[in-house]
């Protein structure tokens, strides 16, 4: 071997045991970085997909309320299902939730509350805000009966400290834009003319709002419910009758007020429906109280024949709109007349000795109604 040989010779011996010695820092080095690179990666997931926000472009808020005595995992579940069970809510996981709060020591101090939160918040702005607390708003519950008009409901409303003005309640009432969304008030036919736009439509029921509660979010409580008993059963018997919802309600309106015994509803609307069939005048005394603002049994000659769209003494037909808001009892029998009565063709009543009763008499014929009526009048005053 030449000295050129025995050179390069020595370089590689020297090149393999400088190898050996870097090696395994390179291979400890390499290691590490892919260690990092992976758990870089796994808490970048971790954070994007259970820390940080639902969606960060989404600030719409959504009110989310923590009962007393609220666990993490129960509060996790509120959050998951804020916006409905099986829609996006508030955090992507319940896990995620509680074992973040685990780690940072807050699991403990998660108040109960009513919280305004949004999608674009992250799991620890979220907990910070629940740990802060927030007690939950006073609300009041409120029964509007059967048959109650919309001033009748403006008065309750007041009694209850809901409202301290009236006047802007029943303006509200009138208004032709803001409940719009609601297509049987959009649809509503002759609006300008009526006493108020909603009246009918006000649902008769027991609701609990908060107590600083709007009066737009009153009556849209009262508009959803509505809504919800006014199926598609409904809709579709009205069609069968011929009538649309809002002639259904009018009629419902006048039963309300004239029915007062669970038995006379359906028999009260046989009555009507015969008489709109043959073209006779309703003469309803529950509508001519309306247009004249009173309630009373009895009418001068003079006010019988006062002009106005709901007297349905000096007027064919239904009534312009509704005179009350009708429950669902008074809806039905709008609906489903009693077929007896149908049948038989009962075109009368009147009330009865109302110190005594709130049942009504019936009669086919004016001859037997007249008689009734001057048998019974004398308890009307």
């Amino acid at each position: 071997m030449d000295s050129k040989q025995k050179e390069v010779s020595q370089k590689r011996m020297r090149y393999m045991q400088m190898w050996s010695i870097a090696r395994p820092i390179v291979v400890v080095m390499a290691s590490v970085l892919v260690v990092a690179l992976i758990v870089s990666f796994a808490v970048r997931y971790v954070l994007s997909n259970y820390v940080y926000p639902v969606n960060p472009n989404d600030a719409t808020p959504i009110e989310v309320v923590i009962p007393n005595d609220s666990s993490a995992s129960t509060i996790a579940r509120i959050l998951k299902n804020a916006c409905g069970e099986g829609n996006e809510g508030l955090i992507v996981s319940t896990a995620s939730f509680k074992i973040y709060v685990d780690f940072v020591g807050k699991a403990g101090s998660l108040k109960a509350g009513t919280y305004i939160l949004s999608k674009n918040m992250s799991i620890s702005e979220i907990v910070n805000v629940i740990c802060e607390g927030n007690p939950a708003h006073q609300t009041v519950r409120f029964t509007v009966p059967e048959g109650y008009t919309v001033a009748d409901v403006a008065d309750l409303l007041s009694s209850n400290g809901l409202i301290d003005d009236k006047e802007a309640f029943l303006t509200l009432c009138n208004d032709n834009t803001v409940f719009s969304g609601y297509s049987f008030i959009s649809g509503l036919e002759n609006k300008q003319e009526r006493t108020y736009l909603l009246e009918g439509y006000l649902f008769p029921d027991t609701y609990e709002v908060y107590v600083d509660a709007t009066n737009e979010e009153i009556i849209d409580k009262m508009l959803d419910r509505f809504n919800e008993v006014f199926t598609s059963d409904y809709v579709s018997r009205a069609q069968e009758l011929g009538l649309t919802m809002d002639q259904v309600i009018t009629l419902a309106s006048v039963i309300e007020r004239e029915a007062r015994d669970d038995g006379d509803f359906y028999k009260v609307s046989a009555v009507f429906h015969n008489r709109l069939r043959v073209g006779m005048k309703l003469e309803s005394c529950a509508t001519l109280s309306y247009a004249l603002g009173i309630r009373q049994y009895t009418f001068t000659a003079e006010q019988l024949n006062v002009v106005s769209p709901y007297n349905t003494y000096r007027n064919t037909n239904l009534p312009l709109g509704p005179i009350s808001n009708p429950g669902d009892k008074a809806i039905r029998a709008a609906l489903f007349p009693d077929e007896t009565y149908i049948a038989e063709n009962y075109l009368y009543f009147c009330n009865m000795d109302i110190n005594t009763t709130t049942s009504l008499v019936f009669a086919r014929t004016e001859e037997e109604h007249r008689q009734n009526v001057e048998m019974y009048s004398q308890y009307w005053g």
